[in-house]
């Protein structure tokens, strides 16, 4: 039996989906007051001094502190299954057909969020290992339950909630450094669609 995680902003996708759904899912005033807020956390992040691991979760304490839950699925529903189709690539997505053809488990493993990813795995009938938000009586506190989903904390995620001991074969395609560690625990890996040794 064989495995495939693939990341998906810039492997699936062409482009950051992560800074495209803070600003779809946010209102014009919290957008201003959120970016006053963390202005010297995106300056840090553009500077190259703080990594994207530090900054998005971050962003998303100040985009979804105290918010509804319900209300942020149903704008997630939106964007997951409107907007994210026009930016997925022909090739990750035949490359995904190809995986499902033979049979092989297929796992989206992501720095990105549950709240919109889960609506695009469950339409293309694929696992997901991602950022969770935490939620608590039905609000949303924009803290991450396990950490930020991206460098090694993606292997500890994704051993977390598989067991690798059941599959013969494994394939990782990652587009960044921060799937570097995802790729090192793959028989077979692909870094921004090359095969790497």
């Amino acid at each position: 039996m064989a495995l495939a995680l693939f990341d998906f902003d810039g492997t699936i996708t062409n482009q950051d989906t992560y800074t495209k759904f803070i600003f779809f899912s946010s209102s014009r005033a919290r957008m201003v007051i959120g970016l006053t807020l963390v202005f010297p956390v995106i300056l840090l992040y553009k500077l190259g001094l703080l990594p994207a691991s530090k900054t998005r979760p971050i962003l998303s304490k100040v985009v979804f502190w105290n918010r509804s839950e319900k209300e942020v699925s149903k704008i997630s529903k939106v964007f997951a299954l409107e907007y994210l189709p026009t930016v997925v690539r022909k090739n990750a997505m035949q490359r995904i057909d190809w995986h499902k053809k033979k049979g092989d488990t297929i796992v989206v493993v992501s720095a990105s969020l549950n709240i919109y990813l889960s609506f695009w795995c469950q339409e293309n009938n694929v696992q997901l290992v991602c950022s969770e938000l935490e939620s608590k009586k039905s609000k949303l506190t924009g803290r991450y339950i396990y950490g930020d989903c991206s460098s090694y904390n993606k292997v500890t995620e994704i051993k977390r909630q598989l067991d690798l001991s059941m599959y013969d074969h494994i394939f990782a395609y990652g587009d960044t450094e921060e799937d570097l560690p995802m790729l090192g625990i793959a028989h077979e890996k692909y870094y921004q669609w090359q095969k790497i040794a």
